[in-house]
């Protein structure tokens, strides 16, 4: 989605890199897990530093993220259970993977529709902004054009071509300006391979 792209480029580093989210995830899903294996005691309290790498997905990718952090997080108790042999009843089950992946759903569902709402403000603005210019042109260039059509047609020939004069003047003006926001991105930034010209 264009608008992803935009977002991921403008917001902070885990959205302008998702590629180092991922890596940075994968690193701390590992780290976690070496953790639990060289404690004791304690390793079953280490299982909370998941919810790091599945929120970082999730604000990272949004839902499908999150799931997939909760799902890879999960996966790795079930390793930790097979490896130190643990038996864990349905609540231990239930105490140590539900959380985690309910906050990789939650959270990763939130970011996707902050995205959403972003979207459609971003979509709005432009409407407005269109809107805007449109009425702009209609007061100033198709008035004037108007103006001077009346003034020729009534014979008063130099009033007529100054009008025009004038209102040429303005809308190469008017054209400048949507030229120049043309190259410009959101928040006054110059869209990716532009060139400011002014």
């Amino acid at each position: 989605m264009r608008f992803l792209e935009k977002a991921r480029g403008a917001g902070p580093w885990f959205r302008r890199r998702p590629g180092a989210s991922i890596a940075v995830a994968a690193a701390m899903f590992a780290a976690i897990f070496a953790l639990r294996e060289a404690t004791d005691g304690t390793a079953d309290a280490t299982m909370l530093f998941f919810v790091l790498p599945v929120a970082l997905l999730a604000v990272t990718f949004g839902l499908v993220g999150g799931l997939i952090g909760g799902v890879v997080a999960l996966d790795l108790v079930i390793i930790w259970v097979i490896i130190e042999s643990v038996s864990l009843s349905p609540i231990g089950w239930l105490t140590r993977g539900l959380p985690i992946v309910l906050l990789g759903v939650l959270l990763g569902q939130a970011t996707d529709r902050w995205l959403k709402a972003e979207e459609e403000r971003v979509r709005l603005d432009r409407s407005a902004r269109w809107h805007r210019q449109a009425v702009e042109i209609n007061d100033s260039i198709v008035q004037g054009l108007a103006a001077a059509k009346w003034s020729l047609e009534a014979g008063r020939t130099e009033a007529g071509l100054e009008t025009v004069t004038e209102t040429l003047e303005h809308a190469q003006t008017m054209v400048s300006q949507l030229m120049r926001d043309a190259d410009m991105g959101l928040g006054g930034r110059h869209a990716p391979g532009s060139t400011d010209t002014s």
